[in-house]
């Protein structure tokens, strides 16, 4: 029986060597995309478009190998996101020969002279792929897209812009080894308006003239974040209630009401290989944590707009627990909140109103859950023509509540 021989095209025909093309040539049926056909217009073996569901092609390839040689073309690298690894599942790896190539990866890469030994890679060809292109956004490398007619470059470009909490540049390759391929350059909310021939691919790269701001600190001056009006944890308070959380670095933290993300960003400090989460409903808000994580370039933060207690079922189960304020929904927020933290986690509220205050220490006690309440007043000086002063701001109740062995839910009624 005669072996499938499998040839990577590389980026187009002149990346064949003398291997790949005597393949070619001694091919009785020649399998490929319709691009690829098109170059081997004269020769005389039969022709197959691959064409997706790829089950036709598998069986025809099956029934005619062992009588006539198959060579089948693949873009790139056959077993770089490529047609290999199928044709090895279904026929076994005895009945295929690997001719590799160029990936267009590599090709596109060395089209801009930047290294790729550090970069991700992501394909979103044929695959719903696009939750792994937004964890990679939280990195500081380069990221390289191989895209398909719906998930376009302009499509990567605005996951992006909607997604990405750093500033990234876009770099869009089309028809890569064609004569009239092109090669640009584009900020994501440009690309996100343009059209762009097939075949492509994009590699994104992180913006080395954004730079963040500030660097985060415990208790940071609350001058440096973007914040509406106040709605911001104060410094002082903000440090007393991160230290009641007992961050770790591989802990997983919800802020609920995050509203400027303070919060959120100085637990980056702490939280370096978990997750943090901030979910705010208010939409503009929603942009300050954004550029506020910008500004301070903590990337690994994810931030959800949503209205608690909605969609808390789509979010990972958190070790810590931040809650910023407290409203009428507290109590239902808190109990949903809690049923989630895992064992042993702690939950941090911040609260001005006794009878919040009160509320909230129910619905932990009858949980089950260890509590501990710390008032805290800060007095700032306020310079007077005579001397400074004390300017009180208003007290705050710090919650603290751990999860511990024995803890209880009950369904709200």
């Amino acid at each position: 029986m005669n072996r499938v021989q499998v040839v990577g095209m590389g980026t187009g025909f002149p990346d064949l060597g003398k291997r790949h093309r005597d393949a070619i040539v001694s091919a009785d049926l020649l399998v490929g995309g319709k691009r690829h056909l098109a170059f081997f217009r004269e020769h005389s073996a039969e022709k197959l478009e691959i064409t997706a569901p790829l089950a036709g092609v598998i069986t025809k390839i099956r029934q005619v190998m062992a009588e006539k040689q198959v060579v089948v073309l693949a873009s790139g690298d056959p077993l770089f996101y490529g047609i290999g690894k199928i044709l090895i599942e279904q026929l076994g790896e005895e009945q295929v020969e690997i001719l590799p190539n160029v990936s267009v990866m590599a090709e596109a890469f060395a089209r801009i002279k930047t290294p790729w030994h550090d970069a991700a890679v992501v394909s979103l060809h044929g695959r719903k792929s696009e939750s792994e292109l937004i964890a990679m956004l939280a990195g500081k490398k380069p990221v390289f897209v191989y895209t398909d007619p719906q998930h376009t470059p302009a499509r990567v470009a605005q996951i992006v812009s909607e997604r990405a909490t750093a500033s990234w540049r876009i770099c869009v390759f089309e028809r890569l080894g064609e004569p009239d391929e092109c090669i640009t350059w584009y900020t994501p909310e440009n690309a996100a308006a343009q059209a762009f021939s097939e075949p492509n691919a994009v590699i994104l790269r992180p913006d080395e003239n954004a730079a963040p701001t500030f660097a985060p600190v415990l208790g940071g001056p609350d001058e440096a974040y973007r914040h509406d009006r106040g709605m911001i944890t104060k410094a002082e308070v903000r440090a007393v209630s991160l230290s009641k959380l007992r961050l770790a670095p591989g802990h997983v933290m919800w802020d609920l009401g995050a509203c400027s993300g303070a919060v959120s960003i100085e637990a980056a400090i702490f939280i370096t290989r978990g997750r943090i989460i901030a979910v705010e409903k208010n939409q503009a808000r929603v942009a300050h944590i954004r550029e506020n994580i910008a500004r301070f370039g903590v990337p690994h933060i994810e931030v959800h707009e949503m209205n608690l207690p909605e969609g808390m079922d789509t979010l990972p189960d958190p070790d810590r627990i931040f809650i910023g304020g407290g409203g009428s929904d507290l109590p239902v927020i808190l109990h949903a909140a809690a049923e989630r933290l895992s064992p042993g986690g702690r939950i941090v509220i911040n609260l001005v109103v006794i009878e919040t205050l009160a509320a909230c220490l129910g619905v932990l006690k009858d949980l089950g859950f260890e509590t501990e309440v710390v008032q805290i007043q800060v007095g700032k000086g306020d310079e007077m023509p005579g001397g400074t002063r004390i300017a009180a701001n208003n007290p705050v109740f710090i919650v603290t509540g751990k999860k511990v062995q024995g803890s209880r839910f009950k369904v709200q009624g």
